[in-house]
């Protein structure tokens, strides 16, 4: 009865909608926001320049990034009961955590059932900053020690690092991570961001979607690229070992982390931000072999490029992760942090002229049959 149906498993090459926030380009490995390059925002944008930019479609002006930062700051606040919560799910895993603390805000702050699109950026900004503070509660609840408060006078990415660890962190290492977030803030209809599409897509409140991505982003085939591509190096051990390591992969027809993506076959255009970033940031650390593995792993891989294995920004990101010395169950959670106005925008547009999302199934299952009373089964 459906033998004509075309199915499109995954989706795949399926346009469900319009979209003005990003562009893809997969074939020739471009990415831009609103029009502008993956690579002038990298190189000369702050994370909080483009949060607005996604946000509210254009660049800042000095004014409006200064009344922008202003927020997100007086918004990193998090209710009593959010700490009580975090400290009850302490042994959790960081996601779990997380995704329980946002779902709890939903209930504790009386704002975050305003469903209108005023509301949405309200909660959105609001969530941007609380989302990097829940999780460094959770990483120092977790070891006994007492939660950093916020510093006022840093920018996002820098109080990120300074909540996380309990020291300032150099100019450099707090500019890495603003370009982490950058890289990472929106990249079109993904699973966690098509997820809270659907969400959206059923009239409710924006904490409610949030917490769909959330729990879709903590699947290994979406946010887990970064651990696993540290779990190799680990594996690796020394650059000299990569070729044999990339050589016995290629053998036994198994993926080489960190290669590839779904939509890129040319290479990921945020890794070479993330490259060398992780060179500097290695020698500053007095670990210059992580980059030095990585880097040889490259190398073993340029004849499997022409196959679309090329290198992705999650290929790098676990390196910059690990010299910090940040535990590789945060390296999902940091994915959050950055992709926060990146999942506002994209649930922005799904209200915008909002429709239930309710694809179909193609039916293969058995014809008709009678129905047998359970003495006769």
């Amino acid at each position: 009865m459906t033998d004509d149906v075309k199915i499109n498993r995954g989706l795949i090459g399926v346009y469900f909608d319009r979209s003005s926030v990003s562009l893809i380009d997969g074939a020739k490995g471009e990415l831009s926001y609103r029009g502008y390059s993956i690579h002038d925002l990298a190189t000369h944008a702050s994370f909080e320049e483009v949060s607005y930019l996604l946000i509210h479609g254009e660049l800042p002006t000095p004014e409006q990034l200064q009344q922008f930062d202003a927020a997100l700051k007086a918004a990193r606040h998090l209710p009593d009961q959010i700490y009580d919560i975090i400290r009850a799910c302490q042994h959790g895993h960081p996601m779990d955590v997380l995704r329980t603390a946002v779902s709890a805000l939903a209930a504790l702050e009386p704002d975050s059932q305003t469903a209108t699109a005023e509301g949405y950026v309200r909660n959105g900004l609001r969530l941007t900053s609380q989302v990097p503070m829940i999780i460094a509660a959770h990483e120092a609840m977790r070891n006994n020690r007492t939660p950093v408060a916020p510093d006022p006078d840093l920018g996002h990415a820098a109080n990120w690092l300074w909540m996380l660890k309990g020291e300032k962190p150099s100019a450099d290492a707090a500019r890495l991570a603003d370009v982490d977030f950058i890289l990472h803030a929106e990249h079109g209809s993904n699973a966690s961001s098509f997820a809270a599409r659907v969400t959206v897509g059923t009239q409710t409140n924006l904490h409610g979607a949030i917490v769909t991505a959330l729990s879709t982003l903590a699947g290994p085939a979406h946010g887990g690229a970064a651990e696993d591509v540290m779990k190799m190096v680990h594996e690796i051990g020394s650059p000299e070992n990569a070729a044999a390591y990339v050589k016995a992969k290629r053998a036994a027809r198994e993926p080489v982390t960190g290669f590839g993506h779904r939509v890129y076959r040319a290479e990921d255009p945020r890794a070479r931000h993330m490259r060398e970033g992780v060179r500097r940031l290695g020698q500053e650390m007095g670990a210059p072999e992580w980059y030095e593995i990585l880097q040889a792993v490259v190398e073993a891989m340029k004849p499997y490029a022409r196959h679309g294995l090329n290198v992705n920004v999650d290929f790098y990101s676990g390196v910059i992760y690990q010299l910090h010395a940040i535990p590789m169950d945060l390296y999902v959670p940091i994915f959050a942090i950055g992709r926060m106005p990146g999942w506002v925008v994209q649930c922005l547009e799904q209200q915008h002229s909002n429709i239930l999302l309710r694809p179909l199934t193609a039916y293969n299952g058995p014809d008709a049959r009678p129905w047998v009373p359970l003495q006769a089964r």
